[in-house]
């Protein structure tokens, strides 16, 4: 690609060359072109499948946006599409789609290359929202530009669908072939510039301090290199170069190009050890970042990628960039744009500090997934954004770990918002109404954040910390990133190789968390205790000759307050008062077996019920007379015959006084009012949310 910006216009051009191999072993006839762009052409169709109606009252810059203005005129202008010999190819343009009729069928393993001529007006992200375009800065009359979707693409052709050419209406992201990139990039001369890939002519565009600098960061691993200062860009700022200078930049093995270039750059780096190679973690940001972004952002990238390393593969890109961008949250190769900004004086909440970090820590995550392991977010959301929010709260709590100057007094760990089960039962507990399986095509939920990101997140959290078991889980998520890393795999994909690795049955737990909208509540319904007698009783009599026993050699269970429990059945020892019995039991043991045999003092049967639906691991504290307690994990298949409830015979030497289900809160259930036996009265948080939304 040969690309120019033009920052007087805030127009971006190129020209473009690719060259597609067909590795299907189907012949292909046509191939298909995402125009991203597109959805920002004055005839988008994007808009009009939002319902809307007249608000009462309204911002006076919204009223001007959505009655009083044309619009922004944005979308691809396709000035020419050739072969490589410059002569014209039909060519068809549905919305964001393209279709290329080749001159003759393309076969399997043959190759065609073809160009693209194109420009479209670059749009202010900060106002009319979308996930690239500039930020413009009034006082000194500048952009700071986030470039992304810039370039027609490849879309995918694989063995599950075919060609993945579904439309883009402005949500759900993108699915994308790999290749290599060849891309000069021409900026004014006193631009910053760095994007996807390799910088193939450095000392052409640093000057002599800058290399100094750069050469120095690479042998940091503690803290940035400042390569361009806050001193140098606020010169730079005052004045506007009227010559240009061309960047060149080259990475293979990617499925996207993204780049961010500005005079308003401050730029830092530092060197990670990733396995055996170094990694540079870099920064670039405005002024107005400070103090914020130059005490934590490289530090951030660095964190990321050894937490992420550590989870999936060693990172294979030589550098990650972590862009400042207002409002922004997003990722391509090797580069990403993430807010969290400073009040003008330079101060900041934790808020804004915390959302900073993570924001850098998801979208440089977003490297691995779908940079590398390359789902499709327009079908399955929840494999881009779940599996990422899901590493993402290992790598927060990592960071709090390894900087924990970063936290605030009287944190002992990173605040995250996402990944502990206790976060999403509001979400699971809410409206049914509003809520969609995660399964479901990210353009059609509700609540997209808690169905894409949250709920999956949690649910692999979940799946981990208490299910499966950090050690086991964490190897065969290594394995199911290892397996498909630079492939395109499917939902299928993942829970097979989990379950591959793991040698653990998980369909009970994918149907549940991933395909349907059920919730986790599961209760103590009911709580008997029992003694033991030799003297038989009428119900256990009967038993004894359905089943054929002599009567006189059973052992009788009676539940303490029953119509069965009479004065003189209890016995104190089972075993003095009924010698046969004791024969029966005690002839197949060694005087020493005997002497470590229990002698259970008192006998219960808890029963357990789930209102919730969803099948859940049953987690449960015995709490005992003398102030100690036991935790007990009933397997998930308990539920296997009864769906609804299920009974616990319990035996002990110590009286039981209290019971309660998930008392670390682990499984996310969503009411914790029902847990506990005795039964507590007070309201519980799901009963608090219902209740408050009825109102």
């Amino acid at each position: 690609m040969d690309l120019e910006l033009d920052d007087e216009k805030a127009r971006l051009s190129g020209k473009e060359t690719i060259t597609y191999t067909n590795n299907s072993p189907d012949v292909l006839k046509y191939l298909w072109v995402q125009l991203d762009q597109n959805v920002r052409a004055r005839d988008s169709k994007s808009p009009l499948i939002e319902g809307s109606g007249v608000r009462p009252a309204t911002q006076v810059s919204s009223f001007a946006t959505d009655y009083m203005s044309e619009g922004f005129d944005g979308g691809f202008k396709i000035e020419a599409v050739t072969d490589e010999n410059g002569k014209p190819l039909q060519h068809m343009i549905n919305r964001t789609m393209m279709r290329v009729e080749m001159p003759t069928p393309l076969a399997s393993g043959a190759k065609f290359s073809f160009s693209i001529k194109w420009w479209y007006n670059i749009n202010d992200h900060v106002n009319g929202r979308g996930r690239s375009g500039y930020e413009y800065f009034a006082e000194d009359d500048n952009r700071a530009y986030v470039i992304a979707q810039f370039y027609p693409r490849m879309a995918v052709y694989n063995d599950v669908e075919g060609w993945q050419n579904s439309q883009f209406w402005g949500r759900d992201e993108f699915a994308l072939p790999f290749g290599n990139f060849e891309v000069n990039i021409t900026v004014p001369a006193d631009h910053i510039l760095d994007g996807t890939g390799k910088l193939m002519n450095r000392k052409d565009v640093f000057s002599k301090d800058m290399m100094k600098r750069y050469e120095a960061a690479k042998k940091s691993y503690d803290k940035p290199v400042v390569i361009v200062t806050q001193a140098e860009v606020e010169k730079l700022e005052k004045s506007k170069s009227k010559d240009k200078k061309t960047w060149k930049l080259y990475a293979e093995n990617v499925r996207d190009f993204g780049f961010a270039t500005s005079r308003r750059f401050i730029w830092d780096m530092m060197a990670v050890k990733i396995g055996d190679k170094d990694v540079m973690a870099v920064s670039m940001y405005p002024k107005e970042g400070n103090p914020l972004w130059e005490q934590w952002s490289t530090k951030a990238v660095a964190s990321t990628l050894k937490s992420y390393s550590r989870m999936t593969f060693d990172y294979p890109y030589h550098k990650a960039i972590s862009v400042h961008a207002k409002n922004q949250g997003m990722e391509y190769p090797m580069i990403c744009w993430n807010y969290g900004r400073p009040d003008k004086d330079g101060n900041y909440s934790d808020r804004v500090k915390f959302g900073m970090m993570s924001v850098i820590i998801h979208e440089v995550g977003h490297n691995f997934f779908p940079m590398i392991v390359n789902s499709d977010e327009r079908q399955w959301t929840w494999m881009d954004e779940g599996l990422n929010t899901f590493v993402q709260y290992v790598a927060e709590q990592d960071f709090g770990k390894w900087y924990p100057d970063a936290l605030s007094p009287g944190q002992s760990s990173y605040p995250s918002r996402r990944g502990p089960a206790a976060n999403i039962t509001r979400y699971m507990g809410g409206d049914q109404n509003y809520i969609a399986p995660i399964m479901t095509k990210g353009l059609n939920t509700y609540q997209f954040g808690n169905n894409a990101y949250g709920k999956p997140g949690t649910a692999l959290n979940i799946l981990r910390e208490t299910v499966m078991g950090e050690e086991l889980f964490d190897y065969a998520f290594r394995e199911y990133a290892n397996r498909w890393m630079f492939k395109h795999p499917t939902p299928e994909d993942f829970f097979r190789t989990m379950e591959d690795a793991s040698a653990m049955d998980l369909d009970w737990f994918r149907r549940g968390w991933f395909y349907t909208t059920d919730y986790v509540d599961i209760a103590v319904k009911d709580v008997k205790k029992y003694y033991v007698t030799a003297t038989p009783n009428k119900e256990g009599t009967e038993m004894a000759r359905r089943f054929g026993m002599d009567t006189k050699d059973g052992v009788y269970f009676v539940e303490e307050g029953s119509e069965e429990d009479k004065p003189g059945m209890k016995d104190e020892d089972i075993m003095k008062n009924s010698p046969t019995l004791k024969q029966y039991v005690m002839d197949n043991f060694t005087p020493a077996e005997r002497a470590t045999m229990k002698a259970p003092k008192y006998f219960y049967s808890v029963t357990f019920e789930k209102p919730g639906g969803l099948v859940m691991p049953i987690i449960v504290e015995y709490t005992y007379a003398d102030g100690t307690s036991k935790t007990e994990t009933y397997p998930a298949q308990i539920w296997r015959l009864n769906d609804k409830e299920v009974s616990k015979s319990l035996a002990s030497n110590k009286e039981i006084v209290k019971i309660t289900v998930d008392p670390k809160l682990e499984t996310a259930d969503v009411d914790t009012s029902n847990n506990s036996w005795p039964q507590e009265t007070q309201e519980s948080e799901f009963d608090k949310f219902k209740n408050k939304t009825k109102n």
